[in-house]
């Protein structure tokens, strides 16, 4: 059980922005497919799917005798591609609670952001909404180890070695599945965000980042006082 909180690791997408309209399948077949088919790659939508949901490895696609670091790389660039086409249309927005950040990091706290978009992704976003500068660093997914990105604990251990922080006065922040594994995975508790309902196996719950912020002082307050 956490005694005292040092540091939180963040994720981005679907936890402190949004993409307006967004739908996967759709993504994939006008921008990915396509893309994939000039280079003689033909990949159904439905392995897409799984790789990215965690119920595939990144490198599944090798069995289909395709380079799996190039392949991520042509994805991520469609992907980067894509969010600045929604960024000029407004389609991309911040909750309305991410300047409560500020606070978060008033605290004294480690703020790190974890992503499995990939690095220039990541960084995108957070500095669209000018959210970069809260974060003493910023992890997208490593071309190094694509097998590594969430529910695979490994970039959270990443940012924990960064932050130079123990799993034990550490949260993990975010809306799915996928960070609720990853974080239990590198032994760190997990707060889930309600943005789109529950999911089983957090083990804390907030509706938005003030609920968080009040959470972070009730533990600080309980913890410290505990002997």
């Amino acid at each position: 059980m956490i005694k005292i909180i040092h540091g939180i690791i963040f994720d981005v997408d679907e936890t402190l922005v949004y993409y307006e309209g967004y739908n996967q399948e759709e993504w994939y077949r006008l921008y990915v497919e396509p893309a994939l088919l000039e280079q003689g790659i033909e990949l159904d939508y439905s392995i897409y799917r799984k790789m990215t949901k965690g119920e595939l490895p990144r490198s599944y696609v090798e069995g289909y005798g395709i380079d799996h670091v190039k392949f991520w790389k042509l994805v991520d660039n469609l992907s980067l591609k894509y969010r600045k086409e929604l960024s000029k249309q407004s389609k991309i927005k911040a909750f309305p609670d991410v300047h409560v950040l500020e606070d978060i990091k008033d605290l004294g706290l480690k703020l790190a952001a974890v992503s499995n978009a990939s690095q220039e992704c990541t960084e995108f976003v957070l500095k669209l909404f000018d959210l970069r500068k809260y974060f003493d660093v910023v992890f997208g997914k490593d071309y190094g180890y694509l097998d590594g990105v969430k529910p695979n604990p490994h970039l959270i251990q990443k940012a924990l070695r960064y932050l130079r922080l123990e799993p034990e006065e550490t949260l993990v922040v975010g809306d799915s599945a996928l960070d609720i594994m990853a974080g239990h995975r590198a032994g760190v508790e997990v707060v889930q965000i309600l943005r789109f309902g529950k999911i089983d196996g957090a083990d804390y719950y907030v509706e938005n980042l003030w609920e968080l912020l009040n959470l972070i002082k009730k533990i600080q307050g309980e913890r410290v006082q505990s002997p």
